[in-house]
């Protein structure tokens, strides 16, 4: 059946054929097959028209509403009217076509999901082009159950604004770079800034850059992030018009591998000296070298003391590096307890949020992550992750690891038994797809192998994929480091989350894509823990590096039993991790 065009313009020969012409045609065939006279012809063609019309209105209805570009090109305006009354009264009823986003039948339509700017955690006028992961990313994610409050929207705006007025060479910025050069810091400045010097490994530098962004936001300075090799590689710009990526020519970079407890600005060391300008415990210096990194001593741990954050309030310039990530220990300072009250009335989203906010992957990780999504995770029922991290210095894969996984998985029915049958009669419809991530191959060649081999005794057809097995850790590669975030992504992206004791990279998926994992407890003398794993108190990461000191009292303290949402981890007996009061603990 000849399928005929809709009339764009009443002009154009192509999208309107002659009517005459085609009278003429329709007369002609119908007198040589039936010998119609003229008039009885002229009959049949304008039943033949009307028979046409019925047909457009009727295609019309049943396929997609016209695109407002062929509506505004209409010269009819009733027509478009009509056309445009159509669209909106099938507007619920037509299912949208996600270009970008997930191919994924039982996903809600995107009107139905969450608005791309997250209910205003995220702030409108970027170039979409230009980091499609930051608005698209809802199009890959269930709906999360956590909001951010409106204050910490609010605070967000204004560090936005705080941003935009002292960024990289602005009046203030150079201002404030000249009494750096110049050591002078006797008047004070209209911008104060922490610079997050780039250091260890991936899943460590994000979970210390968040931890970072709080501090300055906390303490009103501007973040400032030194680039290192890949961190432009990695990730978008967070804030609009101003970046937040340290300049090349900041006059100490070249001193920042060198920065260490010995050196003469670090905070712990001018403590242990009692370097101060006066009484007031005023520090005389034009910048500070913080040292949170986990070897860090009792003098640099005074950092989360009232006292001592008092005397770094003028300060220009705090220099941080860090391994850990610190917010809980933030929790335990009385100055900041009401604002991070205020902040998160939930203790439990403080990654969850500030990693949502900060954190977009760069076009060339994103397409990784869409790409693997799209071509092995998108159609299965449910989505599951299993992230092996083995700190074992013998090469693996090793039994006791694969046994405790399967042991965990089992346990608490992630994945099902397999059958020794040769076939099982309840075949289920229902699919599951496993994403492992691992340096080893060998985990995921024996998950796979057992459930290509066996049946289930569901009849749940199991899929399990490994993105890349990269035998060691390779933090000083580029493209390493681009499949790590991309797999600590896609992990963030499952249904449910089985994550590795004492890992970063387990971490930053849970809160990303605010999970509560299974935890795998860490095997001792190479044997299966019992129970091997269990389900975590929240999804904040675990602060490894706790100070355990009471400020006011001068002595040692357990940090985890101060207050009820700091609490220590499951999978490290002496770390803290931030908890709800409601939960089960």
């Amino acid at each position: 059946m000849k399928r005929l065009r809709r009339n764009r313009d009443g002009n154009d020969p192509e999208t309107n054929p002659d009517p005459d012409r085609e009278g003429s045609f329709l007369k002609d065939q119908q007198e040589r097959k039936c010998g119609l006279g003229s008039t009885r012809s002229m009959g049949f063609v304008v039943v033949a028209l009307m028979l046409v019309s019925v047909v457009f209105s009727v295609s019309v209805v049943l396929q997609d509403p016209p695109s407002d570009g062929v509506l505004d090109s209409a010269k009819d305006v009733r027509f478009a009217d009509v056309m445009e009354s159509i669209k909106e009264q099938r507007v619920l009823e037509v299912k949208p076509q996600k270009v970008l986003g997930p191919v994924d039948d039982h996903a809600p339509p995107v009107e139905e999901r969450k608005d791309k700017l997250q209910g205003g955690l995220l702030v409108a006028g970027f170039d979409e082009t230009s980091c499609i992961s930051r608005y698209q990313s809802i199009l890959y994610r269930k709906e999360s159950l956590h909001k951010a409050s409106p204050y910490l929207i609010s605070r967000l705006q204004s560090y936005e604004a705080l941003h935009k007025r002292c960024g990289p060479y602005t009046e203030s910025y150079n201002k404030t770079l000249e009494k750096l050069k110049t050591g002078d810091h006797l008047e004070s400045t209209d911008c104060n800034y922490l610079v997050w010097i780039s250091f260890s490994g991936l899943g460590n530098r994000i979970l210390t850059l968040a931890s970072a962004f709080l501090y300055a936001l906390l303490t009103n300075r501007v973040l400032l992030v030194d680039p290192g090799d890949d961190m432009v590689d990695l990730f978008c710009e967070p804030f609009p018009e101003l970046s937040w990526f340290l300049p090349l020519d900041f006059p100490l970079t070249s001193q920042f591998s060198s920065f260490d407890q010995k050196s003469p600005h670090c905070f712990g060391k001018m403590l242990k000296n009692n370097t101060f300008a006066n009484s007031s415990r005023s520090i005389s210096s034009s910048f500070v070298y913080l040292h949170l990194v986990h070897d860090y001593d009792d003098q640099d741990k005074l950092f989360f003391c009232d006292e001592d954050q008092t005397s770094l309030r003028e300060v220009p310039w705090l220099i941080m590096k860090s391994d850990n990530y610190f917010v809980p220990s933030l929790f335990l300072i009385p100055s900041f307890e009401q604002e991070l009250g205020n902040l998160f009335p939930r203790k439990e989203t403080v990654f969850h949020f500030l990693g949502r906010y900060l954190l977009h992957p760069t076009n060339q990780v994103w397409g990784l992550i869409t790409r693997y999504y799209q071509a092995y995770l998108a159609k299965a029922d449910e989505r599951i992750g299993i992230q092996i991290r083995v700190f074992d210095t013998a090469t693996g894969p090793f039994k006791h690891v694969f046994d405790q996984i399967l042991a965990c998985a089992l346990k608490e029915n992630l994945l099902p038994e397999i059958s020794s049958e040769k076939s099982i009669t309840n075949q289920s419809l229902k699919s599951k797809a496993v994403l492992v991530t691992s340096l080893s191959a060998g985990y995921f060649e024996r998950l796979r192998d057992m459930y290509w081999e066996h049946p289930t005794v569901t009849g749940e057809i199991i899929g399990f994929y490994q993105p890349s097995h990269e035998e060691y850790q390779q933090t000083e590669k580029r493209f390493h480091n681009r499949k790590a975030w991309a797999e600590m992504y896609l992990l963030s992206l499952m249904d449910v989350l089985v994550t590795s004791s004492w890992s970063t990279f387990g971490y930053v998926a849970q809160s990303l894509g605010g999970l509560k994992p299974w935890i795998l407890y860490k095997p001792e003398n190479r044997t299966v823990p019992d129970p091997p794993c269990r389900r975590v108190m929240s999804m904040e990461p675990c602060f490894h590096a706790p100070p355990f000191y009471d400020c006011k009292a001068k002595r040692g303290i357990d940090t985890g039993a101060v207050v009820p949402h700091v609490r220590h981890c499951e999978d490290m007996s002496w770390g803290l991790k931030l908890v709800d009061n409601k939960s089960e603990l």
